[in-house]
């Protein structure tokens, strides 16, 4: 993480938060030291950035300090918050951390009434006993869609079938409680849909893929077929 990125975060952090928080916190959050935490402290408190504090103690921002105005209704407010529960709930860690990441980046930017309501949000969702466990790495799916980079796995079927496939990955795909890679996939020459907790030995390899007609991810919207 850049350091002019770390310091930003950690005023939506404090701002999305009304209790002291401490450097050890921050650090964890963050993925730094405490000493590191220390300097950032120091710097934004040079900047101007209004917060109160010392080391050892923690650190608590002055609830009247304003990043930039938003304003959403109380039903955009409660869909935000239950939205961010969700991920949080069903996804991997990275990235229920960013689900994190991003209602505290909302929070901090509400005004103050605003900012309570999803504090206060009466909204939850909670992880279920039936959520299926990865063996599979999901953060480098994730990225590998985006990089366009071929992966291969491991697949074993409804039926028990094991195979061996490498893909185009397209798109992850979320149907309770399962999540699914859309793809094109080079063994079937068609696109297939891959539950994600039926892959294992998952490899991003360093081939890339460039869109060709035919094998796009608006090519398998008309499609919908599945594996």
């Amino acid at each position: 993480m850049r350091r002019a990125d770390r310091l930003f975060r950690i005023v939506e952090y404090l701002k999305a938060r009304r209790e002291t928080v401490t450097a050890k916190e921050l650090g964890e959050e963050l993925e730094v030291g405490v000493r590191t935490i220390y300097r950032d402290i120091a710097d934004l408190k040079a900047s101007g950035v209004p917060l109160t504090g010392e080391a050892g103690v923690g650190y608590l921002l002055r609830p009247n300090y304003v990043v930039r105005p938003l304003l959403f209704d109380d039903e955009e407010l409660d869909a935000l918050a239950l939205g961010a529960q969700m991920v949080q709930s069903w996804a991997d860690p990275a990235m229920a951390q960013a689900a994190r990441r991003a209602l505290d980046r909302i929070t901090a930017v509400l005004p103050d009434s605003l900012g309570d309501m999803i504090r206060e949000s009466t909204s939850y969702a909670y992880p279920s006993s039936g959520k299926p466990s990865l063996k599979i790495d999901f953060t480098s799916l994730r990225r590998a869609i985006r990089s366009r980079h071929v992966v291969e796995f491991a697949y074993t079927d409804h039926n028990g079938s094991e195979t061996k496939r490498h893909i185009r990955p397209l798109a992850i795909i979320f149907i309770a409680p399962h999540w699914m890679v859309a793809a094109w996939c080079e063994l079937r020459r068609d696109f297939r849909h891959f539950r994600l907790d039926r892959m294992q030995c998952m490899n991003v390899l360093d081939r890339q893929f460039e869109h060709e007609a035919g094998k796009t991810l608006e090519d398998m919207r008309q499609r919908g077929e599945t594996d």
